[in-house]
């Protein structure tokens, strides 16, 4: 590239940013806590919940299926008390703080009000948001971590302070111990800095320190990885070899890209790329590079349809720049006004629709009935998973009623017997709640052999007698002398899958230990 078009990239058409409106971050990010909070103690534990918190009882610089930071976070949970409004109160901070972030970048990139305004009340409506921030789970913070790098991304851009790859290296690092699909951000950022007049960085020792500090941040996980014999890889290609998840073409998954970040929302962030790529914001260039670069390698790893989310705050926050200059160009300043009111009141109208689809403010029947009349039915991102309701609602019902049976079951036993019988839970949903809810029914804790649960085991234990879960009697009669149905759970609003009896299996034909690696489940 010529010194002249180098030049003509970087100039661009930006303008210098005004002021910071934080009175309106503060309204805006608040309000996108109040919405998560106020419903934060409705239906009940996700499954995923369930299992964190006992990571959170089994601290550890690794995980079968995903990374440390999860489990400190339900961790500080259960020191609040670890019951559901504690559980959730992380992830709403991390909504609210992400609406702040999407409009610090707005600012960053030369938005004034109005486009701080746009970029947060964006996010607020952005349906894949609200249901992960709706509960506790290692996507709720991915965003920031990835928001946070864009920020100090677009700093070294404007000023050229390279020393910025210090703090970048530092949250990419977090990052990973928070989610490993980080690897990607980061693998995104360093092949756009090449495609980019940033290539110059890479002459610079300050990006190579960055990277020092996200790897020695990470180095624990690899650590522990290289111990256990790299679990999460083998995990992932049993995922991949088992036919798990819902495989997406490259026009499904950008096609369910557009309904996750709210159909009506589009324009928004679609002109916010362009710009990016081509327009007045083409001077961060890199930045639609990285998202064409990630969205490419999300489609050739055939990912799940949500695994790209944490990327678009950044176009919200270009696009709503590009409308806000649009705006201040050849009008009057009262239709600049009314022209703005619109707007606004167009996306706070597609934020109200949103939210009572995508967070549990209605009954089951109510929000089946609302979609219905929405029209949509959102897509599945795994194989098996049946149910009257979305996943991420259907997983939070039931739990406690199973484990409610499955202490029916075990007090209606002999005494003698009892003392001898274990409780195996066939995934980590049952497993995590049993070992929560079923201390105030005098269970013991459950014996699971799926994912990390796997690698806490054998459990000292001699008995010969287990209540069952989740698996079929055919499965179990060669484990046991005798099996019998003891009991069945049915929960109407539940996943299908957890929708089946409950076996009482006498006489183990081996000790647990010699059984134990045949009843490993990564998966």
């Amino acid at each position: 590239m010529s010194l002249k078009v180098q030049r003509i990239e970087e100039k661009g058409d930006r303008k210098e940013p005004g002021r910071l409106d934080t009175r309106l971050l503060a309204l805006l990010a608040g309000a996108k806590f109040l919405v998560h909070v106020l419903v934060s103690n409705r239906y009940g534990f996700f499954r995923d919940e369930l299992y964190f918190l006992d990571c959170a009882r089994h601290l550890d610089w690794g995980y079968v299926d995903h990374a440390p930071l999860i489990a400190v976070y339900a961790k500080i949970s259960l020191l609040l008390g670890g019951s559901l409004p504690a559980l959730r109160l992380l992830p709403a901070i991390a909504g609210a703080a992400l609406v702040a972030l999407a409009m610090l970048i707005t600012h960053q990139l030369g938005g004034r009000r109005f486009a701080q305004g746009l970029a947060g009340l964006c996010i607020i409506a952005v349906p894949i948001h609200l249901g992960m921030h709706g509960i506790l789970t290692m996507n709720a913070f991915e965003p920031l971590f990835w928001m946070g790098c864009t920020y100090f991304l677009i700093r070294i851009v404007q000023g050229g302070n390279s020393r910025l790859w210090i703090w970048f290296g530092a949250l990419a690092g977090f990052g990973l111990q928070n989610k490993h699909s980080t690897l990607l951000f980061g693998f995104a950022v360093a092949m756009a800095l090449l495609l980019s007049v940033q290539r110059r960085e890479f002459l610079k020792p300050w990006i190579w320190f960055g990277g020092l500090i996200a790897f020695l941040i990470f180095l624990p996980n690899i650590i522990w990885q290289i111990q256990h014999g790299f679990p999460t890889v083998e995990d992932l290609r049993n995922v991949q070899s088992t036919g798990k998840n819902v495989v997406l073409d490259p026009l499904d998954f950008i096609g369910q890209q557009i309904l996750l970040l709210h159909p009506f929302l589009l324009p928004v962030w679609f002109v916010g790329l362009i710009s990016l790529l081509a327009g007045n914001l083409r001077r961060m260039r890199v930045l639609g590079y990285t998202y064409l670069l990630l969205l490419a390698l999300m489609v050739i790893l055939k990912a799940k349809n949500y695994y790209l989310s944490p990327i678009y705050p950044m176009l919200y926050a270009a696009g709503a720049v590009v409308i806000e200059g649009w705006l201040t160009r050849g009008f009057s300043w009262k239709r600049r006004q009314w022209q703005k009111t619109v707007i606004a009141s167009y996306v706070g109208v597609m934020a109200a629709v949103a939210i009572p689809a995508m967070l549990p403010f209605l009954s089951p029947a109510n929000l089946l009935a609302y979609n219905r009349f929405l029209g949509i039915s959102p897509p599945k991102t795994e194989v098996n998973h049946e149910g009257p309701l979305p996943q991420y609602f259907g997983d939070q019902f039931g739990w406690e009623q199973l484990v409610k049976k499955v202490a029916d079951i075990y007090w209606a036993l002999p005494p003698e017997e009892r003392e001898q019988t274990a409780i195996f839970a066939g995934n980590y949903g049952e497993a995590g709640a049993i070992n929560h809810f079923g201390s105030a029914y005098g269970l013991p804790e459950a014996i699971c052999a799926h994912q990390t649960y796997y690698l806490w085991g054998p459990p000292d234990f001699n008995g010969n007698t287990f209540i069952w879960l989740q698996w079929k009697r055919e499965w179990l009669e060669p484990l046991f002398q005798t099996v019998e149905q003891a009991g069945e759970h049915f929960h109407p609003w539940g996943m299908t899958e957890e929708n089946r009896p409950i076996y009482l299996g006498r006489g183990l034909r081996e000790p647990l230990p010699e059984l134990w690696p045949g009843l490993k489940v990564w998966n």
